[in-house]
């Protein structure tokens, strides 16, 4: 991965942390069910699970910076492209349902920066991937 991608991954973990705590502070975990339900899963508490789930989530995503992606291991494009899917996706999902909705619900104003970075960061993947492939 090239030190560009490094640094984009890094952004999207990071900006991760700050989605997560924009949908805890506005109780995303008692608006939606499959939050409802991942947070069930953790704890009674659906605040707490919530809050577990989701620094279990950045933590691991920390954790594959620090670990495969930093050090460029074999692991470390496959964990990449799983974050950039992982991350489009939730921007997609948060960016529908307030469109859907007419309403802003919460993680709305970081989805657009999570989708953004996951984008650039997928389009640094594939182009080092295609300039990697040409030169070999």
């Amino acid at each position: 991965m090239s030190r560009r991608s490094r640094i984009l991954f890094l952004a999207l973990i990071l900006t991760q942390a700050g989605h997560s705590i924009e949908e805890y502070s506005t109780r995303l975990y008692d608006m939606l069910a499959s939050a409802r339900l991942v947070s069930s899963l953790f704890s009674d508490d659906r605040s707490v699970g919530f809050a577990i789930f989701n620094a279990s989530l950045v933590a691991f995503g920390l954790w594959c910076f620090f670990g495969p992606v930093l050090h460029s291991t074999r692991w470390a494009l496959k964990l990449a492209w799983f974050w950039v899917v992982l991350e489009a996706l939730n921007g997609c999902a948060h960016i529908a349902w307030a469109a859907s909705a007419g309403a802003y619900p919460p993680g709305l104003a970081t989805a657009p920066i999570l989708l953004a970075i996951a984008l650039v960061l997928g389009w640094q993947l594939q182009h080092h991937s295609s300039t990697t492939d040409a030169a070999a």
